[in-house]
């Protein structure tokens, strides 16, 4: 039996977009020879539709698509992800399900059971888990058919989960596994879902072909590397990161084992890299948008974002404005032109000092007597971002927000001006994560002017100021940060690590008063396993460390 895998980026809700995409494949996959072909968990509509669910006509749209991808299976079967109905009134109205599609009809329709409901996960709230489970035969082969969480509790050992699905069909001894996925990228994610499949096929002693989302949904990135595993544990094959790609299998072959091995190279600043350029890519693409305006301060970080917006959408669809305050050096708006030149970007040059005189002008007779300040300087940066907009509202670009994770974490930005942007393209990257991504973006030729890179990183917003006025540098700032952020350990852990406590206390308070402006901003390409937004959720008004 020759299964196909075909790793698809889809489009949440674009249905005719969706089914053209996968007949596309189904067409292809049988002018090759294949049985059967595989596409990912809720392909239909994409991942995730959130609360699209609660539409009794999306749910039409998703029915209809079935239709039309089952009218296709003839001489070839489809398995396919797609929502489906729950008849039963106690419980939830959908199942997240697994379609087996032949002969022009639905042959079979395994609902998911395990129900991720953390971290960027809700399914729980949409969906009823499934209560039965049962094998498909096809070609003289019994397939089991799992949906993406469903293989990630082997033998029962995940505590998350009383169930496992995969031990509930054994009893009717299936040749294959296949798993429908939507699992998202972090950077660190790619082995451990080889750690998982292997588990799974150890237990059971039969292949697993797993097809995974390939392309952005706003924040959430999913990098495809599908695999198929053999029976001996090894991996026959990863399918690319990052890339839509369809591949034929043998089965005999598979279930032998010894395969290509085509793993993909995992180094985290080019997955980073990769990942953010299809995010911002996507995030253009699916929303019809056609060109970025960015504010390009002659810092890394505004770099490092226009460098990888102009891989993403193109230079010519990228443009950049220039807006030097009384404060800023000079060698600032030289890196900056130089940056521009380098990448062949419109820059434009408009000097924030009138603007601001002006606002100042405004409020000196209700400030005269108070010093300068924070206000001054949160000034500067609104009127850069009310310059932004206007190029925004006027030409129809997308203001792109270049705030990193370090300064996020601690609020190190200012609300209605630098955190302004309809996306954050580097807010899951932390500083020194930034500088390693400069570099790699330099690997080929100098693109980032090597000043940018070396000097000591400043707002520019007073006299002689740098970040480290009012931060720690920031190889120990992240380092804080991580512990708390990603790894949840409290501020005693970190101080046994050997930190200093004022410091770690310091940091972790200025992390939790500043959820206010995390809740106002942009959203974040995920890239780490974890990241503001959907996937963090704390109180905005809470005592904890503050």
């Amino acid at each position: 039996m020759k299964i196909a895998i075909a790793q698809l980026n889809f489009h949440i809700g674009n249905f005719d977009g969706n089914v053209e995409k996968m007949l596309r494949s189904v067409a292809d996959a049988k002018a090759q020879g294949a049985d059967l072909v595989c596409f990912s968990e809720l392909a239909t509509c994409g991942y995730p539709p959130r609360d699209f669910l609660e539409f009794d006509d999306f749910l039409h749209l998703a029915e209809e698509a079935i239709a039309r991808l089952a009218r296709a299976a003839q001489g070839i079967a489809i398995v396919v992800g797609s929502p489906s109905r729950n008849p039963v009134v106690e419980g939830k109205d959908l199942y997240n399900s697994v379609y087996f599609l032949q002969d022009g009809q639905v042959r079979q329709v395994q609902h998911k059971t395990l129900l991720p409901t953390y971290d960027i996960f809700d399914e729980y709230r949409y969906f009823e888990p499934a209560s039965s489970w049962q094998t498909v035969e096809f070609k003289g082969h019994r397939i089991a058919l799992t949906v993406c969480e469903d293989i990630w509790n082997i033998g029962n050992e995940n505590p998350l989960y009383t169930v496992c699905p995969l031990d509930e069909m054994m009893p009717e001894k299936p040749d294959l596994i296949l798993n429908v996925s939507a699992s998202p990228f972090a950077y660190d994610h790619a082995d451990k879902r080889i750690e998982v499949l292997r588990a799974n096929v150890d237990r059971y002693g039969i292949p697993l072909f797993y097809v995974n989302h390939c392309g952005a949904q706003t924040e959430l990135i999913f990098d495809g590397g599908s695999l198929v595993m053999s029976p001996d544990g090894t991996v026959f094959d990863e399918l690319p990161f990052f890339e839509e790609c369809l591949r034929l299998y043998e089965l005999e072959e598979v279930r032998k084992g010894g395969g290509t091995h085509r793993l993909q190279p995992r180094d985290k600043i080019a997955l980073i890299h990769d990942a953010i350029v299809m995010g911002v890519r996507d995030y253009f693409g699916k929303l019809g948008f056609g060109k970025a305006i960015i504010g390009l301060s002659g810092g890394i970080d505004s770099a490092v974002v226009a460098a990888l917006t102009a891989r993403a959408l193109g230079p010519e669809n990228v443009r950049v404005l220039l807006m030097p305050s009384q404060f800023s050096s000079e060698h600032s708006v030289a890196d900056a032109r130089e940056l521009a030149r380098n990448i062949n970007l419109q820059y434009d040059l408009i000097p924030i000092e009138p603007v601001y005189d002006a606002f100042m002008e405004a409020l000196r007779p209700h400030f005269w007597a108070y010093p300068f300040n924070i206000a001054e300087e949160n000034l500067q940066a609104r009127a850069r971002g009310v310059l932004l907009m206007a190029f925004s509202n006027k030409l129809g670009h997308i203001l792109l927000n270049t705030t990193n994770k370090s300064e996020m974490a601690v609020g190190y930005g200012t609300l209605y001006g630098d955190l302004c942007g309809g996306l954050s393209v580097i807010g899951d990257v932390y500083k020194t994560e930034v500088y390693e991504l400069a570099r790699y973006i330099n690997k080929d030729g100098e693109l980032i002017p090597e000043n940018i890179i070396t000097k000591p990183p400043s707002a520019e917003l007073r006299p002689n100021q740098k970040d480290t006025d009012s931060l720690p540098e920031y190889d120990l700032l992240d380092q804080i940060l991580f512990q708390y952020i990603e790894k949840h350990q409290s501020p005693q852990d970190i101080v046994e690590m050997g930190f200093d406590e004022a410091l770690v206390r310091r940091v972790l308070r200025l992390v939790n008063i500043n959820e206010f402006k995390r809740y106002q901003t942009a959203p974040v390409l995920r890239v780490s396993p974890k990241a503001f937004g959907m996937g963090r959720r704390m109180p905005i008004v809470g005592k904890y460390l503050a």
